[in-house]
């Protein structure tokens, strides 16, 4: 004899059929009632939805920057990396110009997603006031 294990994810189709009694069929006409109409008043503020106000950004995507390093040093970003005391290996977003690629607004604050051209490294979310707005590129783009 086989037998077949079921599968626990498929499920047997359930279908709602509607009863045939006369006595359901009165009662349920019974407590149906037609709907109120509402006043205008009321339907207005329903009528027009709400309209979400676009959020004003400090810098604009693509704008070049630099990390203030006094400002990183001290900041939560800096401490949670675990990096020692004036680590070396983060020179290069103090002295090179990055590039911002997003800017969103999360609970926290405002944040760019920054970029270094020429940087072999991933791309990393700032808090803007720690970001130093720079009019020129320091560096050649590839």
């Amino acid at each position: 004899m086989i037998c077949f294990r079921r599968n626990p994810l498929r499920f047997n189709p359930i279908r709602a059929l509607k009863s045939t009694d006369p006595e359901n069929k009165a009662s349920e006409t019974k407590t149906q009632q037609p709907p109120m109409a509402e006043p205008s008043t009321s339907s207005s503020p329903a009528a027009s939805p709400k309209v979400l106000k676009k959020p004003v950004y400090s810098m604009k995507k693509g704008q070049i920057v630099r990390v203030d390093k006094e400002k990183y040093l001290n900041s939560v970003n800096y401490l949670s990396v675990g990096h020692p005391p004036y680590y070396k290996g983060l020179d290069y977003i103090y002295e090179d110009r990055g590039e911002v690629l997003d800017i969103r607004i999360f609970e926290t604050g405002e944040y760019a997603l920054i970029a270094w051209v020429g940087v072999p490294t991933a791309p990393a979310w700032l808090p803007t006031d720690m970001l130093i707005k720079s009019e020129k590129l320091n560096y050649e783009r590839l």
